[in-house]
């Protein structure tokens, strides 16, 4: 039996940010958006979410002092000993 998967709502609490960025990083973002048939924003989205995957620095947000707010705000709250 296939799995059925649920279509996950998108964030609705994004935000326009003015970030200077190179003109290859913007040539890399549009070209993989056509290829994925994400848009640009959605690409960046989901690639700077891989951050996440970064252990050192996890284990920095974790050891940070008051880390509560912070842990919540990047969802590793469930993470905290």
């Amino acid at each position: 039996m296939k799995k059925f998967n649920y279509i996950k709502p998108k964030n609705l609490n994004s935000e326009r940010v003015n970030w200077v960025i190179s003109e290859q990083t913007r040539n890399i973002v549009a070209a993989f958006s056509e290829y994925s048939e994400y848009t640009e924003s959605e690409v960046v989205d989901e690639f700077l979410k891989n951050i996440l995957t970064d252990e050192e620095f996890v284990d920095w947000a974790m050891k940070k002092r008051n880390n509560k707010r912070l842990l919540k705000q990047l969802g590793l709250e469930e993470m905290e000993v």
